[in-house]
């Protein structure tokens, strides 16, 4: 994997943040995962499989994963959010960030020919459970923390075929916009759009694809520097995160 722009950066200390990193048992939550632990945080990660957080702390075997925390059960509906919100909180501690890496990627065929189920899960289901742990952490985490959203490339630009997916994603950007106006200097809340993310299980990666590592870094450092306030980013290459990490990086590094 390509580490340079990983490599050019210095790394935060976060030995003071405790976060939650939904979807962290996926492809690219697992990299999120990874750095977040490797710069110090305690992470817990929800997962509805204990099976799911076996094959993540075999991928973290290089890592010091002691202050990997896997919460089990449901997450996705405006109870169980909340319920494991409250779970988290009561064993762990006060969260200070959450990023959220909900969902997958869906195409295949036109809107029209679209199925009830399939519109169903792809759209509404992943956006109820967005909502759902907005409603569940937003409120509760401190001015200096930060909520992170992971979208995909078709938040912006539309895919032929994947039209479900495309949709759901723009709502979510609107969600961020909605969020940044409402929540104002009370919370930080942040949007990265990413193009296609260089990951272990890929057969192809392109050199110049964001990897999940610096994807990590990213939302780090913007939730280490509390200056930075929300907002909208685009990662679509290895230039967009230089530009973000330079942005960043004052007053958030250790020696």
């Amino acid at each position: 994997m390509n580490t340079t722009v990983i490599d050019s950066f210095p790394r935060p200390d976060l030995s003071a943040r405790r976060v939650v990193i939904i979807g962290g048992t996926g492809r690219v939550g697992e990299g999120i995962v990874s750095a977040w632990l490797r710069d110090g945080a305690e992470v817990v990660v929800p997962t509805r499989a204990e099976s799911r957080g076996a094959e993540l702390r075999e991928y973290l075997a290089d890592v010091d994963s002691q202050r990997l925390h896997l919460a089990i059960g449901e997450y996705t509906s405006f109870a169980t959010a909340q319920a494991m919100a409250e779970s988290i909180t009561s064993q762990y501690g006060p969260v200070t960030d959450v990023i959220a890496s909900i969902g997958g990627w869906w195409q295949g065929k036109p809107l029209w020919e679209v199925t009830e189920d399939e519109w169903q899960h792809f759209n509404q289901d992943l956006s109820t459970a967005h909502v759902a742990n907005i409603r569940a952490w937003l409120p509760i985490l401190p001015s200096t923390g930060s909520y992170h959203l992971i979208l995909g490339g078709s938040a912006s630009k539309p895919v032929p075929g994947s039209s479900i997916i495309s949709m759901e994603q723009a709502g979510l950007l609107m969600m961020h916009r909605v969020l940044t106006a409402e929540a104002g200097d009370q919370r930080r809340v942040f949007a990265h759009e990413l193009g296609p993310v260089a990951t272990r299980q890929r057969p192809f990666i392109d050199p110049d694809w964001v990897s999940n590592q610096e994807l990590g870094l990213v939302s780090e450092t913007l939730a280490a520097n509390p200056g930075m306030a929300s907002e909208h980013f685009l990662l679509r290459g290895k230039h967009h995160v230089r530009q973000v990490l330079e942005q960043a990086t004052a007053g958030t590094t250790r020696s």
